[in-house]
């Protein structure tokens, strides 16, 4: 940036924020000295007599009163803002986010399957897949869980990643959620997912035998000649199925899926460390599938990418992951953190260049249930800065922070990433669905940021660009506003908040009245076809979200367009509570973000 004045030239400047931009400091009218000592003679005395009189003393009085009051009232208001805290200050937020954040979390409340809590908030949903598990090929217990998106399949990956997210957002930020009321409500949300999670594990009941994993309940379906219903072809809620639904195994060489469960166990047992006994019970169960994944460091294979066997079912059509190296590093990462052993961050350092490697030149700077190494380098990024641990982990730790400084730039600098007219940032253009990996970089950046903060550090460098924190703030602020409603079409993309927003969101459970009659196969594709609103408002659901361009066409077939899913909702939730206003507290003599910056170190010791 270069700029001049008739003073003096200016080759370059660089700002760190938007109020540190330059002001002009010579110009002709402030240049010159003027010299307002002109004697001009006066017609008029110099002085005069005045004579006043008050003829009422307590409308004077009044008078007074109320002319010191607004003084002092005006004064007042122009020294407020300057003895706020900084950091403290919105950042573009005109958002109701404790509302956004209520919606966004009840939507997980829609998709629960299984016996359904009494109290829940969403009243058009009832007991579902009660029978879940029990099919021809297998009996298990495998009740519970979470519907995916608008169809009524489980997949385990992307719901194993979802309470991983969801837990790291408590971890990070627990005071926010007390204070707004909302951190029952999210670990309960949690803890759903996480017995659900319990159960898609199965050890070997013999040195002989394979453990197994429950990949899938429910069935897209081959069967295109004879229509059997299944959870795509039928349009039916879920309290309505009576189709079979069957599940899908893996074994243990699923070290994506294995380790994406455990990564989720171990974040969810920070989460509920007050409770003792279920969370040892969640890490007891992530190091038996650690255990088990990583003797079979020799012959890892991704679920679904090289196999050939029936492992992932048809998860493959929905959720093809690209590798298995991040969410190992993953698994073993949060591990450290549940138990301070220092063998699991010993594996996850060691291997964090391997996973790197591996990482696809379209994933690069994602963050998403198929792939997790960005999140990663943040976290690593965090032990450095906080629980600095030395040697041997020097090398890759400083690895880590070089990779999210670089993320973050990329974020900023538009060189790497394209954004619509609009200004939402498109990671991943190729492949729908835009606002789940907006989201995410939102939180990952929020995190960033206030990591930084509590650093007392206003910039970082990569290259020379100079980018400063207030740049990275308006980068992820403005992504959340744009899925709020800041965007051309001034629609808010979660459904229930603000006047206009999605009404034919892709969901069976929506789209069908609540009646208490049953529905067929046949009756909800009447409703699937139809051209009316949705009778039942699926609170919170972020749908796939605009084009490049920014366009959307709200209709319930264009799954790209209207969709919405559990793993998106996550990203949604995180980022919310991260630009959430931070608890007024006056107790701490850093900066108040409202984040738990040692609780996740809580048995990370220098001589374990």
């Amino acid at each position: 940036m270069a700029g001049s004045s008739n003073s003096a030239p200016v080759s370059s400047i660089h700002t760190s924020s938007e109020t540190g931009r330059l002001l002009p400091s010579a110009t002709k009218c402030n240049s010159k000295e003027i010299d307002l000592d002109v004697s001009l003679p006066s017609p008029y005395s110099k002085s005069y007599l005045f004579e006043l009189v008050i003829t009422d003393k307590t409308h004077y009085r009044r008078f007074l009163y109320i002319s010191l009051t607004l003084a002092f009232v005006v004064l007042a208001l122009g020294l407020v803002p300057h003895f706020l805290p900084q950091n403290n200050r919105h950042h573009g937020h005109s958002k109701n986010l404790t509302l956004a954040l209520n919606q966004a979390i009840t939507f997980f409340d829609a998709q629960k399957s299984g016996s359904y809590p009494t109290n829940s908030p969403i009243s058009f949903r009832g007991s579902s897949g009660l029978q879940d598990g029990n099919s021809s090929n297998i009996h298990a217990d495998l009740v519970g869980g979470f519907y995916d998106s608008g169809n009524n399949i489980k997949f385990t990956f992307p719901a194993a990643y979802t309470i991983t997210l969801l837990s790291w957002s408590v971890v990070e930020y627990h005071r926010k959620y007390a204070d707004i009321g909302e951190l029952e409500h999210i670990k309960d949300v949690i803890k759903w997912g996480s017995d659900y999670l319990l159960k898609v594990f199965v050890p070997p009941t013999a040195k002989s035998d394979p453990s197994l994993l429950y990949s899938q309940v429910g069935s897209a379906g081959n069967d295109t000649k004879n229509q059997v219903p299944n959870d795509i072809n039928c349009w039916q809620r879920p309290e309505d199925m009576r189709y079979k639904r069957p599940v899908s195994v893996c074994n243990e060489t699923a070290s994506d899926l294995a380790g994406e469960i455990v990564a989720a166990l171990s974040a969810a047992s920070i989460v509920f460390k007050q409770e003792n006994e279920y969370s040892q019970r969640l890490i007891k169960k992530a190091e038996q599938i650690y255990e088990i994944t990583a003797k079979e460091d020799r012959i890892h294979r991704a679920i679904t990418y090289t196999t050939i066997d029936a492992c992932g079912g048809e998860a493959r059509k929905f959720y093809r992951s690209s590798g298995y190296k991040d969410e190992l590093v993953w698994a073993a990462t949060w591990l450290f953190f549940a138990t301070g052993n220092h063998a699991f961050l010993d594996y996850a350092t060691t291997n964090f260049a391997a996973a790197a490697d591996d990482e696809t030149t379209t994933d690069k700077g994602i963050f998403y249930w198929n792939n997790k190494l960005a999140a990663n380098a943040v976290l690593f990024t965090r032990l450095r800065f906080f629980r600095d641990l030395g040697f041997p982990y020097e090398k890759a730790l400083g690895l880590s922070t070089n990779m999210t400084d670089q993320l973050m730039c990329s974020y900023l600098s538009k060189q790497n990433f394209n954004r619509t007219p609009g200004g939402l940032i498109l990671l991943s253009p190729g492949t729908g669905g835009p606002l789940q990996f907006a989201a995410t970089a939102s939180f990952l950046s929020k995190l960033y940021i206030d990591y930084l903060t509590l650093l007392r550090r206003s910039s970082w460098n990569y290259t020379n660009d100079g980018f400063s924190l207030e740049m990275l703030q308006s980068f992820s602020t403005s992504q959340i506003n744009y899925i709020l409603g800041d965007n051309p079409r001034k629609m808010s993309y979660m459904v229930g908040f603000g006047d206009h927003y999605p009404t034919h969101v892709h969901h069976r459970s929506a789209s069908i009245p609540w009646d208490g009659q049953y529905h067929s196969c046949a009756e909800g594709d009447r409703w699937l076809h139809s051209q009316d609103r949705n009778p039942n408002i699926l609170l919170g659901a972020m749908v796939a979200g605009p084009d490049q361009f920014d366009d959307f066409s709200d209709e319930r077939e264009k799954t790209w367009f209207t969709e919405p899913s559990i793993a998106g909702n996550a990203g949604l939730v995180a980022a919310l509570i991260a630009h959430h206003d931070p608890p007024r507290s006056s107790a701490s003599n850093g900066p108040n973000l409202g984040l738990d910056i040692v609780g996740i170190f809580e048995k990370v010791h220098l001589d374990s």
